[in-house]
Formats: structure tokens, sequence, C-alpha cells
């Protein structure tokens, strides 16, 4: 197996190195942007979030003639300095013909311009300032229709036929439901100014056509008004808030380590609409923003009923994953009501914006009593809380500076602010410091950590961009953190840092490639041999990844990666390791309404430690990246055929073969045998 594998990666890569002459072409180098993202986080559901967003725009990309400022800053990797660029340009030499004049401007480099294109496009039909009125609504409105389906081939054992006296005893054995994924999503939109849409969704394992349960699992509404003169937004159903950099709320993925190593503030403030399966990060009720004058005053009220296990008026734990495929699953759903209510007031001008936040939520009768345990001596209690806090940003030329100071009930305080340098296009820097108190409690919190949880912990992240020339690119950041409070499995105060560094080059021939190194160093409780004593010692974590994107005659891409790391626990005397060679090629010819994805993956690890993960290709919509430990092989192939102008099906077939071990999985997800193989494929018909 090895060595067929070996062979297939030489003649991939061989006959792939065949390449044209240089031109920008719409390419899917955003996605591994993401991929990049998805390795700092401790929560995939928000990058998936992040990836729905990123390929409806895709999907749907801005009129390059008239986009604003403040859509632009929905796409992550342009900096401030990129946006004025493309304003300015555009005022001073007016419409744009081509989307090639975007190689004219300042600091727009061809890495840049690769990640631009797929969201961006001139049209010569644009209407602006349509007015809003019933036939408007009826002629120019689209609609879009998107259904989902998933399945496994192999049966895993909570799917399985148990005696019913075994289920009367362990009656969390056995899934409710059926073993497929179905998803529902409607929405129409009327230019930017109005979004309504519903979603329906349920998981696998979840009941759909059964006694204790018909229909989906998770329904989801939105009606979303904006720009309607004094009026900037009006939210009804389910909507996401954002205020600030993220102390108080915020329901978008944070940036933090990542490869754009100068770009960690929080850019979006306001309301936007709800659009996902998501079911943790978003608030459900009414929200609006109204313009006075200079001022921007926004008001929210959510109502939700949460999952939870109740125990007469208190709790210990809020379950976030959404499903409810056992019956423990079932018993918690639904049941913990909160109340948010909030707002923010806002000024800003083209140098300065100041906000003031402020958030309350409360669990009806019940307490919020978690469990005694020393990491958890400071975390919240109770029926409800408040949290009160100003952002701010000022900037002028190549100079930002911006931070936000929030507090809880309690009285304790996290404050992150940060400068960001520009003086030329060439050259980035970034200085950011944030301190969370162990005390401050903020469970809508989300902002630039190495923790999910913003609380106990200060540190210092230095960043630099540098382009020292054409078609090369330098980056890396530094991050020194400690948490003076215990943390889960860390009985004692900790500390650690975090290093990166990265080289890309994106030259002539349609040929990229970037070389990038990480090292990782945090604490760990370790018990002492032959003893009941537990010490605190390092961990060390080394990645390297090397990674090549070429272009195949004038309708294939390939893209090679090799993946390596080392796991270093002092405690132990053995070291883990992890290769993973991955080979993607994508075919999108000019002549046929088919495009085509193979990916083939090599992986070889010691244990979890040194677990790999890796990219790859999905169905619309869909976001995978995969994480893969002992040692194996990892084939998916993906068709998206446009079946009509507007009618485009999407399948995906992917398969894992491991040889090391009888059984994939653990408990209720676990498969007999030695090989998974998924089925996933989508539907999506514009109107």
């Amino acid at each position: 197996m090895k060595k067929l594998f070996i062979t297939m990666l030489i003649f991939l890569f061989i006959t792939c190195y065949n390449t044209y002459a240089q031109e920008y072409k719409k390419t899917d180098n955003w996605m591994t942007f993401i991929e990049e993202l998805a390795e700092e986080t401790e929560d995939p559901e928000q990058v998936e979030v992040l990836f729905n967003e990123l390929s409806y725009l895709s999907e749907h990309p801005f009129e390059l003639n008239s986009v604003g400022e403040n859509e632009l800053k929905k796409l992550p990797f342009l900096s401030d300095y990129l946006i004025e660029q493309l304003v300015s340009y555009r005022k001073r030499y007016g419409k744009f013909m081509s989307v090639y004049e975007l190689k004219n401007m300042d600091g727009f480099d061809q890495q840049t311009i690769a990640l631009l294109l797929p969201f961006v496009t001139i049209k010569e039909d644009t209407f602006d300032n349509i007015p809003v009125t019933a036939h408007n609504l009826l002629k120019k409105g689209n609609s879009e229709l998107r259904i989902r389906y998933d399945q496994g081939f192999q049966q895993k054992k909570g799917y399985q036929s148990f005696p019913d006296s075994i289920l009367e005893k362990y009656p969390n054995r056995k899934y409710l439901g059926e073993p497929f994924y179905h998803s529902l999503h409607y929405s129409y939109s009327f230019d930017n100014r109005l979004q309504t849409g519903i979603v329906a969704e349920k998981d696998a394992g979840e009941p759909f056509m059964k006694d204790i349960h018909k229909g989906y699992d998770y329904y989801s509404f939105h009606f979303f008004l904006r720009d309607m003169k004094w009026l900037k937004s009006l939210a009804i159903g389910d909507y996401k808030t954002s205020f600030g950099q993220g102390l108080i709320v915020s329901n978008d993925f944070s940036l933090s380590r990542s490869t754009i190593v100068t770009q960690a503030e929080r850019r979006n403030n306001g309301f936007r609409r709800h659009f996902s399966t998501n079911e943790k990060d978003f608030f459900r009720g009414v929200a609006t923003t109204v313009q006075l004058g200079v001022i921007d005053l926004s008001l929210f009220y959510s109502y939700r009923k949460l999952d939870a296990s109740l125990d007469s008026t208190t709790f210990t734990a809020i379950k976030t994953d959404g499903l409810h495929r056992l019956p423990i699953d079932w018993s918690k759903r639904r049941q913990l009501p909160m109340h948010t209510f909030g707002g923010n007031i806002r000024y800003a001008s083209s140098t300065f914006s100041f906000g003031i936040t402020t958030l309350f939520y409360s669990f009806g009768k019940y307490e919020w009593i978690p469990d005694q345990k020393p990491y958890t001596f400071y975390s919240f209690r109770g029926n409800n809380n408040l949290n009160i806090g100003f952002d701010y940003t000022w900037r002028k030329k190549g100079f930002k500076l911006f931070g936000e100071t929030a507090f809880s009930k309690n009285g304790s305080m996290a404050t992150l602010n940060a400068l960001q340098l520009t003086p030329v296009s060439y050259i980035s820097f970034l200085l950011l410091h944030r301190y969370y108190d162990k005390k401050y409690q903020a469970y809508f919190g989300n902002a630039f950590a190495q923790r999910s949880a913003i609380q106990n912990e200060q540190g210092i992240y230095l960043g630099l961009q540098f382009t020292p020339f054409p078609y090369w690119k330098i980056s890396g950041y530094a991050d020194m953190f400690r948490h003076p409070w215990l943390l889960y499995g860390v009985d004692a105060p900790s500390s650690g840092k975090e290093y990166m560094g990265q080289i890309d080059y994106t030259g002539v021939n349609n040929f990229s490639a970037y070389i990038r190194y990480k090292y990782r160093q945090k604490e760990k409780n370790k018990k002492v041999t032959d003893s009941n004593l537990t010490t605190i010692l390092p961990y060390t974590q080394h990645r390297l990844r090397l990674q090549v994107t070429y272009r195949l005659l004038h309708s294939m891409i390939c893209r090679s990666s090799f993946d390596g790391i080392i796991y270093d626990d002092a405690g132990e005397e053995r070291i883990s390791k992890g290769l993973m060679f991955s080979q993607s090629l994508g075919w999108k010819p000019a002549t046929i309404p088919i495009e085509t994805d193979f990916y083939l993956a090599w992986f070889h690890t010691d244990d979890y430690n040194s677990r790999m993960s890796s990219y790859e290709k999905n169905i619309l919509y869909a976001f995978s990246m995969p994480s893969f430990y002992g040692k194996g092989v990892r084939f998916a192939t993906t068709v998206r055929w446009k079946i009509v102008d507007k009618l485009t099906l999407s399948v995906k077939i992917a398969h894992t073969l491991y040889n090391d071990r009888d059984i994939i999985g653990t408990g209720t997800e676990s498969i007999e045998g030695n090989q998974k193989t998924d089925f996933y494929s989508v539907l999506n018909w514009k109107f």
C-alpha cells in the first residue's frame, strides 16, 4: 500500500508540474486560508460558520464598483490598508473596467489578489437604490434553495439492534433516530437591504420520522433589513451580534493566531443574519440599529431555550453540541430558558470610533452551580450576570490603536489593547496585550485568546509581516502567555509560548508555495512515578508544513502537501511523531459544466498526541478538515455538476483505510472494521 501511494504521488507531481503563462484565475486559495484558521481553534463549528459565510459570498460576489468598506471588512484577509487603497483608487480613477486593475494598487500582491478574486465581479447592469415596492420585490429579488443529504456506509454501534432487556437497563446505547444527516436552507434577498430565510436540520442519529419526534430537530428563521435611511438594521428571528473586540459579546470566529499575523482586530460591529446550522452562536428575538446623526444606537433582546439537565432550580452545565441522538440528550433538549438583552452606542468617524456596550442575561428561576472543582473556583455561579465595557479605534495613515475594556457583575475586568503599524505597503507590525482577570465572567465573550474562555489569561502577542521582494512574503508571530489560576488538567498556575514563521512565494506560471514552522509549549499535570503526587511539567509541539500549488494544463490545478509533527512530553521518555503526505487534483474544464476534485493522503502517527489534519474539498457550503492518528490512507473525490444555469448538484465520497486497528471510533460512534466510507450531497437551486 505504501509503495503504491508513493508511486501515485510521484506520478501526480511530475505530471502536474507542466504550467502555462501567468494569469489571474479564480481559485480556492481562501479555503486554504480557512484551513490555517481551523488548526488554531477549539471550536470547529465557528470555523464552519465562517467557511459557510465566505462560501455564500463567493457564490454571490461583491460588485467591485459599488461595494463599500463595511462589506469588504467581511473578508478577513483584507487589511484596513488594502480596503482604503481599493476605495481611494476607485474614487481617484473611476470605475474598474476589469478585475485585473487590482494589480495596479499599492499592497495588492498576487497572493492577496488570488484570495480576493472569488469574492468580486464587475457587472454592467447594476441596480443601486431600487425602490422597495411589491413589484420590485417579486421581479428583482433572488431566491435560493439548498437541500443536503449525508450518510455513512458502515453501521455505527449506536444504530445496532439490542434486546429490549438491554435497552431497559442501558437506554443510551442506541440512537433514537435514522443514520443520515439532512438539512434544508431557503433564502430570499433583495440586493443588500432585505434578507429572509429558514433553516431546518437533523443530525445523523436524531429522530426524523419516529414516534418520539417527527420533523427536523433544529429550525431557524431570520428576517433582516439594513440601510433603510435612518434604520441601519432590523433583525427579527435569529441573528448574530458582535461589538468591540469580543470581550462582552461576539458570534464571530476569532482570527487570533493565524498566518495573517497582523490582523487580529474584530471589525464587525452590530447585527447580521444567522443562516447556518450552528445551534450555539446566535441570538433569537429582535435587534435594531438606528442612526441618530453621528451616533449609532443598537438595542437587542433574545429568548432561547438551551440544552441542560435541570435539578429543581439549579443546573451544572450547558450542553452546546446541538446533538439529540440519545435518550439522555433528548431529556436535556431545550430545558433551560435564557433571557438576554443589551445595547451599544457608538460614534464613528474616518479616524476615530468609540463605543459603549451593555449586556445582561439571566436563566429564569434557575441558578448555574458548576461542579466543585479547583479549576472552577472562579467560574460563574448564579442566576444572572451583567457586562459593561467600552471599545475604541484610532487610526491615521499607517498607525492604528484599538482595544476594549470590560467589566462583569462581580467587578472583575478584562482588557485588550493593540498597536498596529503599516508605515509602507510591504511591512506591517502588530503588538497586542491582553489581561483577562481570573474572576472575569462573560458567557458570550469571544476574543483573542489561547483558550475559548475570556478568563484567567494574560499575554503579549507580536506579529510581523514583510514583503521584501515581488512574489515573496515573510510573516511570523510570537505569543507569550500565562494563566494565574488553575485550568482543567493543570492543577497550578501555568504559562506557555507559541511561535510561528512562514515564507510564501506566489510567482509566475501559476506556481505558489509556502513553508511554515510552528512551535508551542504549554504545561499540564503529570503523575509522579511511584507516588500519588501530581506535578506540572511542560510539553512541546513542533509542526512543519510544506505546500506547493501548481497548474496542470489550462483546467487542472494540483496541490502537494507535507506535514510533520513532533510532540515531546517532558514526563514521558517516548517522543510522539507524525507524518502526512497529501495530494489533491482539481479539474475544471471550460467546455463541460462539471468540476471535480481528487484527494489522496497517507498518514503515519505514533498516537493521538501526534494526530494530523488536512483540508480536503467538500460539497458546496460545507467545510471538511478531518483529523487522523495511527496509520492509514485517506481518499476523497468531489464532483460539482451545473445541471442547468442555476441548478447545481455537489456530491462527495470519502474513504479512510486504517492499517493499525480493527475498530474505528469509540462508544456509540464506533465502527467494527478498519474502513470508513461517507457520502455527502447537496442540491442548490437559485431562482
